[in-house]
């Protein structure tokens, strides 16, 4: 059945695109952010313990949303983790990190995340895809936020 939501087709795909990658900013981050939960050490364990659970429980249902956002588009959303291996732009670690670098990289994480959303609204504004820019602007705070409390962390 065709889709007839008033956002033509090539505009569709365009937005799926731009959304598959924040999807995939998104659980690449959401695997770094629990592996380090898993793996801090050191005199802030607890309190990064629970801030990284925090925010992996954030990202859990984020991604959710936006994949079911991208099927609302009529596009299939990517699953696995080739596929966002080749979408994101959050690079992985090579070994477990100290706590402070954790928190480095975690802020960077979140700071890529918040420019993949950023890259995309200027379609989605233009297509007039209200539903998408909400969950851009959404995602876009949720990740600013969470990059200045990790910064703040870090001192000056």
């Amino acid at each position: 059945m065709s889709i007839d939501i008033g956002i033509d087709e090539k505009d569709r795909v365009e937005i799926a695109a731009g959304l598959s990658r924040l999807l995939a900013d998104s659980y690449t981050l959401y695997l770094k952010t629990h592996n380090y939960h898993w793996n801090v050490t050191g005199p802030m364990f607890n309190t990064l313990h629970l801030m990284f659970e925090g925010q992996y429980t954030e990202l859990a249902t984020a991604v959710d949303e936006i994949a079911e956002r991208i099927r609302a588009l009529g596009v299939h959303a990517p699953g696995s983790y080739q596929a966002f291996a080749e979408l994101t732009e959050i690079e992985e670690d090579k070994k477990v990190p100290s706590a402070e670098q954790m928190i480095a990289n975690l802020v960077k994480g979140q700071e890529t995340v918040a420019r993949t959303a950023r890259s995309i609204f200027p379609l989605v504004d233009e297509a007039g895809d209200e539903p998408s820019a909400d969950l851009l602007t959404q995602r876009m705070q949720v990740h600013e936020k969470t990059a200045w409390m990790l910064r703040s962390m870090l001192g000056e």
